[in-house]
């Protein structure tokens, strides 16, 4: 089962490094992972998805709870109400006779075009993974070049209570 953790975390050098090797020292994979400073220049949000059994997720938890500079690990239940995220850059040939389908798909999909070269498009897409594994099958028999996507971001939707989610909190 796949699960989304956001973690709030001291902005300084090395604590990203101490999260990673945490995950690998103990053989868990980090499928996806975005880190970005938030409103609070000192504080960084680190949002992973790992995946694992309820076992997994609890050790998990708990060993982020002993970094030092961890000051909050929010735990997105399945089903709990949230607004999940994902970016991607698709660069997709184009030739004359499938400019058209390529432009079709972006104004479906509600994407834009990034980047326009002789013979491919660079398209930005932002969804949920359903959303960009289904652009990405349609656009696969014209030709994918590359692909980039940046890892899930993650949030409670409107005032939800964090307190069933908060397992460490900086006093």
């Amino acid at each position: 089962m796949k699960h989304i953790i956001s973690v709030l975390v001291e902005n300084k050098p090395g604590v990203l490094a101490r999260i990673s090797g945490l995950f690998s020292s103990r053989g868990f994979n980090i499928e996806s992972l975005s880190v970005a400073e938030t409103l609070d220049p000192t504080v960084s949000r680190l949002t992973l998805v790992t995946q694992g059994n309820e076992q997994i997720l609890e050790q998990i938890k708990k060993q982020l709870n002993k970094l030092i500079d961890t000051i909050k690990v929010i735990d997105f239940d399945e089903g709990e109400d949230y607004v999940a995220r994902e970016m991607a850059l698709i660069k997709v040939n184009v030739r004359v006779e499938t400019r058209s389908e390529v432009l079709s798909i972006v104004d479906i999909f509600r994407c834009k075009v990034v980047d326009v070269s002789v013979d491919s498009y660079t398209i930005e897409v932002t969804g949920d993974d359903n959303k960009i594994q289904a652009i990405l099958d349609l656009f696969k028999p014209l030709g994918l070049k590359e692909i980039a996507r940046t890892g899930k971001a993650a949030l409670l939707r409107g005032n939800k209570s964090k307190k069933n989610h908060i397992i460490k909190e900086r006093e």
